[in-house]
This record gives C-alpha cells, structure tokens and sequence, in this order.
C-alpha cells in the first residue's frame, strides 16, 4: 500500500529560496499540508530538491503542485542507495497549472532521490511549489 515516504527523519535539501527568506518561502512548506504556504525557489536556470529518508524506501509515485506561472516543463527524478551516485530513475513532463500533478515513478528502491525541475515557465527561472509528495513503500 503506497503512502507518503516523507517522515520526520527526512532530510530534506533545496537549490536555493526566493532572498533567502527561509521563514516565508523555505522548504518546510513543501511537505506542510498547506494551501497557504510554498516554497518559492529564486532565479536560476534549474531548481533541485533532494531528500535522504531514514531507511530504504520504494518509490511508486511523485505528486507535484506548482503555482501556475512559476512551473518547470521539464523535470528529472534521481535516486541512490547509500555511497553510490545518483542515477535516472524518470523524466517527467509538468503542465504549467495549479493543479496536484501526479506521475508513476518505475519500481525503485533507494535512500535517496533528487527531483530536479528545469526550463522553467517563469522567465527569470523561479520555481513555486504548494506540495511535493512522494509515494511508495518502506522497504
């Protein structure tokens, strides 16, 4: 049964956040649950997100809810298990709506993943996200 992979013991990373205002725009409000709160990239030609979980997961799926406007048309998702590298595990392609986007990720199991969000919508290259989720089982 798929549930959400994000728990207290994630560790979670982002590329950078609009001037730096962690409080307003930090990466907390990725996994918050709020419809009023983001988190808000600044500018830049790709924007990342990357999260260790506490213990070997498999990923089913990946929810995304970007702010119309500030989307990316193209996105990468990487995983790694322990000390190794991290590898392809799909390409995405988001619509630029405020829509809850899910995709299907390919049975993987790792302790890692990257989302990386390129060729954004936004000229400047900002990235807005309401909700990130990812989906799947402990293994």
């Amino acid at each position: 049964m798929s549930r959400s992979l994000v728990c207290p013991g994630t560790v979670s990373r982002v590329s950078s956040v609009l001037n730096r205002d962690t409080r307003q725009f930090g990466k907390k409000h990725l996994f918050d649950q709020n419809e009023e709160t983001c988190w808000s990239s600044d500018q830049g030609p790709s924007q990342w997100v990357m999260l260790q979980f506490p213990q070997r997961v498999r990923v089913s799926q990946l929810w995304i809810q970007f702010q119309g406007g500030f989307s990316s048309r193209r996105g990468r998702l990487e995983g790694s298990q322990g000390s190794q590298a991290l590898g392809k595990i799909l390409d995405f392609y988001p619509e630029d709506n405020n829509r809850l986007q899910s995709f299907p990720v390919p049975p993987a199991e790792v302790d890692q993943l990257k989302v990386t969000l390129e060729d954004g919508t936004d000229f400047f290259g900002r990235v807005v996200i309401y909700h990130l989720r990812v989906l799947g089982e402990e293994v």
